[in-house]
């Protein structure tokens, strides 16, 4: 259990692509006081784990409704994925900033930001291989430890940002986007097996 645990929890704080949001979360804040930031780090990662627990609540219903093969999620999940990774390689674009903290916490912050098409699809992915309810509460405690974890990068995003400045942001952006590619094609492999056997 405690290996299911770690690999989920690093497999998915990686996919809520932590450097970019934490880039994405500057950018559009630069004109927050401390007070709004802070508040505005909660807002966001409250919304980003009530969105991510219900997509996860649903990925048996959905593949029960639409007739949808694990497999191919896997498949379409992975391309999503790679197509993110390949953004974040190439450094990709962000928001403009100054709004009002009520108005981005949920979008575009939480959603697409944090929790995008690629993220959403693994999250299915997951509810759907659920095995047991011992297999669930795991999944569940990881899920909820990588979203708050990228909440406290959020709330110390000031003295990130003062830690490692803007290069390192950015370089830690293509690392991410780097390691999101290779679970990708992880993804996609897996995905693409079972076809292979059969034929």
């Amino acid at each position: 259990m405690a290996s299911l645990f770690l690999s989920t929890f690093i497999k998915f704080f990686f996919l809520l692509t932590p450097f970019f949001v934490l880039s994405t979360f500057l950018a559009m804040t630069r004109n927050f006081t401390p007070k709004q930031r802070a508040g505005l780090a909660v807002k966001v990662t409250t919304s980003v784990l009530v969105v991510a627990l219900v997509i996860f609540g649903v990925g048996n219903f959905v593949f029960q409704v639409f007739g949808i093969t694990l497999d191919a999620f896997r498949i379409g999940t992975g391309v999503l994925l790679m197509l993110t990774a390949i953004q974040l390689v190439n450094g990709g674009s962000q928001p403009e900033s100054a709004e009002a903290a009520d108005n981005i916490a949920v979008v575009p912050l939480a959603i697409p930001v944090t929790v995008g098409p690629a993220t959403t699809g693994a999250l299915l992915v997951m509810g759907g291989e659920v095995h047991g309810p011992a297999d669930l509460l795991v999944l569940l405690a990881a899920i909820v430890a990588a979203i708050v974890l990228v909440g406290l990068c959020l709330l110390g995003s000031a003295h990130l940002e003062r830690l490692i400045k803007k290069l390192g942001l950015v370089i830690l952006s293509k690392i991410t986007g780097l390691i999101l590619a290779a679970l990708a094609a992880q993804m996609v492999m897996v995905g693409i097996q079972p076809f292979l056997t059969t034929h």
